[in-house]
């Protein structure tokens, strides 16, 4: 049994990774500030399911706060710290650019401290297939030259890869940093694409769809994701590893999908793409499964039924979830 720090909690990706945890046994600690960056109803669901476990101890923590780390010295004893915590989304970013480098670099660098100071040798940081850029060779591969994002999150999560590799040369952490490709499932991001198009699609309401549709992600079904994040605890050393389906589809196919399970049609509005979306994403997985043993074991198909049945769960109040513009 170990004892885990989780920042991001109540997140989506965080939620899942706690599960996973709890499931075999572990000891975690959960730290959220529970921002409105997103409909907050979504992270006090998963909150609440998380808060049936004894093996659960929730902290409501800003981790880019200085006392951050004062807040958890009562905590110490931790064999690992996993940093889900984050402002995440690319066209949000670009409104809002500040936010993201306060949470997403301020508050790694505190989190690492954190670490430096209580000698917790291993540190599992989430990152984004955001940071591969138009110039990244397809299927985009861990040594790709990331210096050029494209979007302000980006940029964000690419300071604090460099501050962990900083951290890692300095200090000696064990640090292994994660790239995750477009992860969907129930209770995710509203902001997300997958949540949208079924709620969007499911009451009737025009679907927003930004360029022509063509542009394919590499969609990652929450669970892997969580499998993934919870592999990566073993001694590794600095490693930067994605975590994607290996298998992208066009925004098209999706709604198409979606509309097929749904047994309605989507009312489609064109908008004009967005300046600091990437056309295309693709996880070269190769690395995940050598150091890993890790793949992606539900397919869109399974994962979409998984995530449509959540969803018409929980219909009267997901139903009215504001997924922003």
């Amino acid at each position: 049994m170990g004892r885990y720090l989780v920042t991001g909690c109540a997140g989506f990706i965080g939620a899942q990774v706690v599960s996973l945890l709890l499931e075999r046994g572990d000891e975690v600690w959960g730290l959220d500030d529970l921002n409105e960056a997103y409909d907050p109803r979504l992270k006090h669901w998963r909150l609440e399911r998380l808060e049936q476990s004894t093996g659960f101890r929730f902290q409501k923590v800003d981790i880019a706060e200085p006392e951050v780390g004062e807040a958890l010295t009562e905590s110490a004893g931790f064999d690992a710290v996993i940093n889900l915590a984050a402002r995440a989304g690319v066209r949000q970013s670009v409104e809002d650019p500040a936010s993201y480098l306060r949470t997403n670099i301020l508050g790694t660098l505190n989190l690492l401290e954190f670490c430096r100071r209580q000698g917790i040798q291993k540190f599992v940081q989430a990152s984004t297939s955001s940071l591969y850029g138009l110039h990244s060779p397809k299927p985009f591969r861990e040594d790709a030259d990331v210096s050029r994002p494209l979007s302000p999150y980006a940029a964000s999560k690419g300071g604090a890869e460099a501050l962990c590799h900083s951290y890692a040369h300095l200090h000696g952490l064990d640090i292994t940093i994660l790239r995750y490709f477009t992860v969907y499932g129930p209770a995710g991001r509203p902001d997300m694409s997958i949540f949208r198009f079924i709620q969007w699609i499911a009451e009737g309401r025009p679907l927003r769809l930004y360029g022509d549709g063509s542009q394919e992600r590499d969609f990652t079904y929450v669970e892997d994701i969580a499998r993934g994040t919870v592999a990566a605890l073993k001694p590794l050393g600095f490693e930067i590893i994605n975590l994607g389906g290996d298998s992208p589809v066009s925004m098209l196919e999706v709604i198409a999908q979606i509309e097929s399970k749904l047994k309605a049609k989507a009312k489609v509005e064109a908008h004009e793409p967005a300046p600091a979306d990437m056309p295309a994403t693709w996880a070269d997985i190769r690395k995940a499964r050598r150091l890993l043993g890790w793949e992606p074991h539900i397919s869109l198909d399974e994962g979409l039924d998984r995530t449509i049945a959540w969803y018409q769960a929980e219909r009267a109040w997901a139903s009215q979830v504001a997924t922003g513009d």
